[in-house]
């Protein structure tokens, strides 16, 4: 599948800037019309043999940058439920990247000017979304004291409660990515997502991206959600107990049974940048812009900050000291 430009033939792409397929050749806006029926094999507008992964739902000619959608990955049992479109676009998230950058106090000044960027890609991501209604039982033992002083006496009165609490809690759309290729726990690190912005799937939303079918089916991840769930849920019922000096556990149950499970496409921006030999991956929200990803570290920076940091101390305790003598 292939969406071409009414206006010049060229690819028609879907802008997160203007929220609907753009032609970024002549500027033309709501001018996608969809072609079907192409092998896939080769780009129909240069001919070049196409490149597809494994997982890929989506591929890019490499010579003349045309994005092509893999129609048997995004219907049948591969259709997703949802997607979440993408809200920010590339020259943003350049502009977001560049202002962590120069927040983070120990990168080095020249990895602004040095680093190359290797790769930078939109991706759309795929992930199960787990409904739960989870039942949370507590019961235990807690202990207050109260101390108070008559005369000369100090007394301690130590009274004894019995802790019960029952919880029920509806949990909808926890995410789990089902991409072998994103780690989990950087996946975990792009939440919160906004899910009111959640749309019907249509493959426009895909046109100028890179995506993903999902690489393991919702019961061989169920596991992670339940898990997400549980925490969340004991979190929950924990922080309704407070006040006791100690507390005893006898029971604690959370028991979470699955309502249903939808399949959706999350955006996520990748980019890898080499420096001084090594590469340093950032992964950006797509909808919200926040990133996960780590920098070089100036050992003189550190140094730098430290003596700094030193120097401080040293002249408040020196203050301190002279007040005292002063005293």
């Amino acid at each position: 599948m292939f969406f071409r430009c009414k206006n010049c033939g060229g690819n028609a792409v879907y802008s997160p800037e203007h929220k609907k397929m753009f032609c970024p050749h002549c500027d033309g806006t709501d001018c996608g019309e969809r072609e079907t029926g192409n092998s896939q094999l080769e780009c129909t507008n240069c001919g070049a043999p196409l490149t597809v992964g494994e997982y890929a739902s989506t591929c890019k000619c490499e010579y003349c940058g045309s994005y092509f959608i893999l129609d048997g990955r995004v219907n049948g049992n591969f259709r997703p439920n949802w997607i979440l479109p993408f809200q920010i676009g590339k020259e943003r998230v350049v502009g977001k990247l560049k202002e962590e950058f120069k927040r983070r106090i120990f990168t080095p000044d020249s990895f602004l000017s040095e680093a190359t960027l290797g790769e930078m890609k939109g991706m759309y991501v795929p992930f199960w979304m787990y409904d739960y209604a989870v039942r949370c039982v507590y019961e235990g033992t807690g202990t207050k004291v109260r101390v108070w002083v008559s005369g000369d006496t100090e007394y301690t009165e130590t009274s004894h409660y019995r802790v019960e609490r029952g919880m029920d809690i509806d949990f909808d759309r926890i995410p789990v990515d089902a991409s072998l290729e994103m780690k989990d726990d950087t996946m975990d690190l792009m939440e919160p997502f906004d899910y009111g912005q959640l749309d019907s799937f249509a493959e426009e939303y895909m046109s100028g991206f890179y995506g993903e079918v999902y690489n393991m089916g919702a019961d061989e991840l169920e596991g992670r959600a339940v898990e997400k769930a549980s925490g969340d849920a004991e979190r929950l019922l924990m922080g309704t107990i407070s006040g006791y000096a100690t507390l005893r556990q006898e029971r604690k149950d959370v028991d979470a049974a699955k309502n249903g499970v939808h399949y959706a496409l999350l955006p996520v921006w990748r980019y890898l940048y080499r420096y001084r030999g090594t590469e340093y991956e950032f992964y950006i929200n797509g909808q919200t812009g926040k990133i996960v990803g780590t920098t070089p570290v100036s050992k003189k920076k550190v140094l730098a900050y430290g003596g700094t940091v030193f120097a401080v101390l040293w002249a408040a305790l020196s203050l301190l000291l002279h007040i005292v003598e002063v005293i």
